[in-house]
């Protein structure tokens, strides 16, 4: 491994204008640790993330970043990789974002296996826009958009990603930076594509849900008590858990080979270091004029 790097080196001038108290304080905490833990650099660093209160994610961590579109976080994840795949990528977002905006991205990017981290900063609702229900919502939880209750039940992206073919899937919580250090620091080493859902605090629109209730149920998994290697056991347990016990872990973890691995142009250098004078795109031109 690399020598350490101060994680402060990934410090901006800028001061986050979260809420107090709130979840991302943790994750921004935990990412700056793993990359500052990984010897990373911000020039070797982007974040591509969406829109919401964990888009600010790329205002706030010293490094290359792109604030896209809503729900578009993984396409462009997905472009600065190709372009330049010696970076390393991490894509972030919120759970509104990712997979009530986002959900088919999220699909395709577990299948293709690009070599980039997405983490989800889940917290039942869409937070910057004043609470509204989203996909991980409780059913039956009142807000702006379900005055009478979620009539739809949520959904466990964490099995989600294992189903539709991620090669890392893990689970963390914003309230304990040194174990979601810890994760972060596996699903940016893994090769392949890495899924982060992480169960995050919002102190102001989802109160139910506070760092007390978390700690009270989370189980941490370990090597021996979930093999993670074990594809149909992490899938019964993403399915099978409940609020009276919230696993965090790694779930998941295969070597397949990532989808940039298998493609020839990208053998020579990156995309972004190969010449480009001397390329004719007249024919080209003309059959489109």
């Amino acid at each position: 491994m690399s020598p350490t790097t101060e994680p402060a080196k990934f410090n901006t001038l800028q001061t986050p204008n979260w809420c107090p108290g709130c979840g991302n304080f943790g994750l921004q905490s935990a990412l700056k640790k793993a990359l500052g833990q990984l010897g990373l650099l911000p020039h070797q660093v982007c974040l591509s993330t969406g829109i919401g209160c964990s888009g600010k994610m790329a205002h706030w961590v010293h490094a290359y970043g792109l604030h896209g579109l809503h729900g578009r976080t993984l396409p462009v994840a997905a472009g600065i990789k190709l372009a330049n795949h010696e970076l390393t990528v991490i894509a972030e977002g919120g759970d509104g974002d990712g997979l009530s905006e986002g959900m088919g991205h999220f699909i395709h990017a577990c299948r293709r296996n690009l070599d980039f981290t997405y983490i989800i900063h889940n917290n039942g609702v869409f937070s910057l826009t004043t609470g509204q229900a989203s996909s991980t919502g409780r059913q039956g939880r009142e807000t702006a958009t379900t005055p009478h209750g979620a009539i739809e039940p949520p959904f466990s992206p964490t099995a989600l990603a294992i189903a539709s073919g991620a090669s890392f899937v893990a689970r963390g919580f914003s309230g304990d930076v040194e174990h979601l250090k810890d994760i972060y620091v596996q699903a940016i080493s893994h090769k392949g594509f890495a899924f982060v859902d992480v169960m995050q605090v919002c102190v102001t629109y989802n109160r139910e849900k506070s760092y007390p209730w978390y700690q009270d149920r989370i189980h941490k998994l370990t090597p021996d008590n979930h093999d993670a290697q074990d594809r149909n056991g992490a899938m019964a347990l993403a399915m099978g858990g409940t609020d009276e016990q919230l696993s965090v872990g790694v779930f998941y973890q295969d070597n397949r080979q990532a989808y940039e691995a298998a493609l020839p142009q990208l053998a020579v250098a990156p995309l972004v270091d190969q010449p480009i004078g001397g390329v004719d795109l007249t024919a080209l031109m003309n059959e489109l004029t």
